[in-house]
């Protein structure tokens, strides 16, 4: 294939240590040489620390199934997210992920997603709604994107829509602070003791203390509903009334909005991301959204069955995640002495699982920059899937909505294409970039057609 989506420049093989962290802070994509496409393990040196990043898939089985324990998260990474986030399950290792883990995971359960599908339907069509009131004009379509992401997590969480006036509030707030968070701060680069400020940009702390405040008010009216007994059965309500059948402990109203708070991130700006980025490859190939287009015929209501007959926009939705996994890299840190590709690691050195770099790594994938949905059924997508495709991570770390969002995504891309044509502006194509998750340098622009 000739035609291949955009993919962001990489940088010089040799740069200073303080250019990187410059590049590093305005995106992490171009701020990588290009051999970390077919290098299996690479290593970077900085005065303070070693930072070694794994493709090959042994590797990193052994960092994500086989010894997790052993490679905790890096709190280099958390530094930067803190202030949103507090003590979530994002950010926390051990035996209090282990107990976050153990309250939360029932909620997104099989049966428990069959039970949020109509309330996801719901946020689908109401963006099918809104985009169709855009018809022959050009949107910036990940803004479309997220207002649905935002609405699909309001209605299942909290049975209430975007358009209710704390969760306008809270999707108002994070445009803000998505755009004023860097992916990492000073604290990331060089060890600071504690009681040390973190240079958090006002704005940025600012922001965060906003979101926090109204996640408060709907955490704490919803502890309200269910201590009278007026709750609905939803997210919110599933995650507040489980207790962890270990300690016998449920979640505070703090613990619960540091919670919501991740949820809010990965389950919002992740979704919206993909979304946009599955949006604009449907534009650059149409033949792809008439296929996706003809098998949405089969949607006509809120049923959760439909969603098994959606196989050419799961595989779509799927290669997407390979091209644009939202969250490009994960950072662990070594717990002990280890010793990978006769290579010696020290106790507290990283590691870098990078999903952007394994998903296009030229020597495990055939065409590893080419758009190619039918590739799920060939032997090499087949062992790719299982060893290199790691958008939701993987092992006793995975993302606990990741089936969540494996349905998400495929209905409301099947939803909106099943009325709506999406078309390229221009020629000039987005450019790739890691803010929070991986999204356009400037945007992305798609006009809008009915069928």
């Amino acid at each position: 294939m000739t035609d291949l989506p955009p993919k962001p420049s990489s940088r010089p093989s040799k740069v200073s240590l303080w250019r990187y962290v410059r590049l590093f802070r305005q995106d992490i994509l171009s701020a990588q040489p290009a051999r970390l496409y077919r290098a299996w393990m690479a290593e970077f040196r900085t005065p303070f620390f070693r930072s070694y990043l794994m493709n090959q898939p042994e590797l990193v089985k052994t960092v994500l199934k086989d010894r997790p324990d052993d490679f905790p998260k890096s709190d280099r990474i958390g530094e930067g997210l803190r202030p949103l986030l507090g003590n979530s399950v994002f950010l926390t290792n051990g035996e209090v992920w282990k107990k976050q883990r153990r309250i939360i995971d029932p909620a997104f359960e099989g049966g428990r997603l069959r039970e949020t599908y109509p309330a996801m339907w719901a946020a689908a069509e109401s963006a099918a709604e809104r985009l169709a009131t855009q018809a022959g004009l050009v949107v910036e379509i990940e803004e479309q994107t997220s207002h649905a992401a935002a609405d699909v997590i309001f209605r299942t969480l909290f049975s209430i829509p975007i358009e209710h006036a704390v969760a306008r509030e809270v999707f108002d707030e994070f445009k803000t602070y998505q755009r004023s968070q860097p992916i990492l701060n000073l604290a990331a680069f060089i060890p600071l003791p504690k009681w040390m400020p973190r240079l958090f940009r006002k704005d940025t702390k600012a922001s965060a203390k906003r979101i926090r405040a109204l996640i408060t008010q709907l955490t704490q009216d919803r502890m309200d509903a269910i201590r009278s007994d007026t709750a609905p059965d939803d997210l919110a309500t599933k995650i507040m009334t489980t207790a962890d059948p270990v300690t016998g402990d449920q979640f505070s109203t703090e613990e619960m909005v540091d919670q919501v708070a991740i949820f809010f991130l990965a389950g919002h700006e992740t979704s919206a991301s993909a979304l946009a980025w599955a949006l604009y490859l449907m534009a650059r190939y149409p033949e792809w959204q008439d296929k996706i287009a003809e098998e949405a015929k089969a949607l006509s209501g809120p049923d959760f069955g439909q969603i098994s007959k959606l196989r050419i926009s799961r595989d779509v939705f799927r290669e997407t995640l390979r091209l644009y996994p939202p969250v490009p890299m994960m950072v662990r840190e070594t717990s002990c002495p280890e010793h990978f590709r006769d290579r010696d690691v020290a106790t507290g050195s990283q590691v870098v699982i990078s999903p952007w770099h394994l998903h296009r790594h030229e020597r495990l994938w055939d065409n590893p920059d080419g758009f190619d949905p039918t590739r799920w059924a060939t032997e090499n997508g087949k062992t790719c899937q299982r060893d290199a495709f790691i958008p939701f991570s993987a092992g006793a770390r995975v993302c606990t909505g990741a089936g969540f969002a494996m349905v998400e995504g495929p209905l409301i891309l099947s939803r909106l294409l099943r009325d709506l044509r999406v078309e390229l502006d221009g020629e000039d194509a987005p450019v790739p970039v890691a803010h929070l998750t991986v999204r356009s340098k400037d945007g992305i622009r798609l006009r809008i057609v009915r069928r």
